[in-house]
């Protein structure tokens, strides 16, 4: 089995993978690296694994160090770590590939295998971030907007009363309440953001039919009502980096086990 790590300013996405895709997957809180307490959860959830090889890719620089140390002792094994050198499966086209952020390279992976060319990932997570493969199967950029909770929890923090909500769906676009008011402009306001980014995106691309590919915490929710999303991918990023440690370890697998990854 390969251990996946798709480190996150807030949570620490697990990843089980083998040759045919993800098989499980959990979370930890990035912060329990800071404080050393992250291998005892590791250990749990790879359980009675056979880990063969670790790819992680990371957000969060002083953390990074500390997973590829915890493979090394765990598992004596050299993790992967996803950066523009190691990347395989998708070209880039993009002024500084070394600033851009390896989970999106790694969500570019999965697109372009699963989804093809052009085709366009939206990250629901901290920060909303739509990922561009182009036409010729290179990343090319991307958006970035405030996380739907971030913008929540802001209206929250800097007022004295507006409450926090749990973001859910809403049966009405005029709120009764302010809790309803606030769930309204949330949802129904941020699928109209998404939807005008989509629109703007195909107009640049030339392309009518867009592959539009939702991960991240908030996926279903916001895609439900959202036809220009076309797929929901929960483990997104943890299969491009399974994409990638194949690429890069081919030589390790037997040829009746190999997958077509590029």
């Amino acid at each position: 089995m390969i251990l996946l790590l798709d480190i996150g300013n807030t949570h620490t996405h697990l990843g089980l993978a083998d040759e045919h895709g993800v098989q499980k997957q959990a979370n930890l809180k990035t912060a329990l690296w800071a404080t050393d307490t992250a291998s005892a959860p590791l250990r749990r959830f790879v359980g009675q694994a056979t880990i063969e090889g670790v790819a992680l890719c990371s957000v969060v620089p002083a953390v990074t160090g500390k997973a590829i140390a915890f493979a090394k002792q765990e598992f004596a094994i050299a993790a992967l770590e996803l950066t523009p050198r190691t990347l395989t499966g998708v070209g880039i086209n993009y002024p500084q590939p070394k600033r851009i952020g390896p989970d999106r390279l790694a969500n570019a992976v999965a697109l372009r295998h699963h989804f093809g060319a052009p085709s366009v990932a939206v990250a629901f997570g901290t920060a909303l971030a739509f990922d561009v493969v182009d036409r010729h199967g290179d990343y090319v950029g991307g958006i970035i907007a405030p996380g739907l909770a971030a913008m929540t929890d802001y209206l929250h923090d800097k007022t004295a009363l507006l409450p926090r909500i749990t973001i859910r769906e809403t049966s009405s676009v005029i709120g009764k309440s302010t809790r309803e008011a606030m769930l309204i402009g949330a949802v129904h306001g941020y699928r109209g953001l998404v939807r005008e980014l989509i629109m703007e995106l195909k107009r640049e691309l030339k392309c009518r039919h867009l592959p539009v590919v939702a991960t991240g915490g908030y996926a279903e929710l916001m895609a439900s009502k959202l036809p220009e999303i076309t797929a929901v991918e929960p483990n997104l990023t943890l299969e491009g980096l399974r994409l990638v440690w194949l690429s890069n370890n081919l030589a390790t697998i037997p040829a009746s086990r190999r997958i077509h990854t590029a």
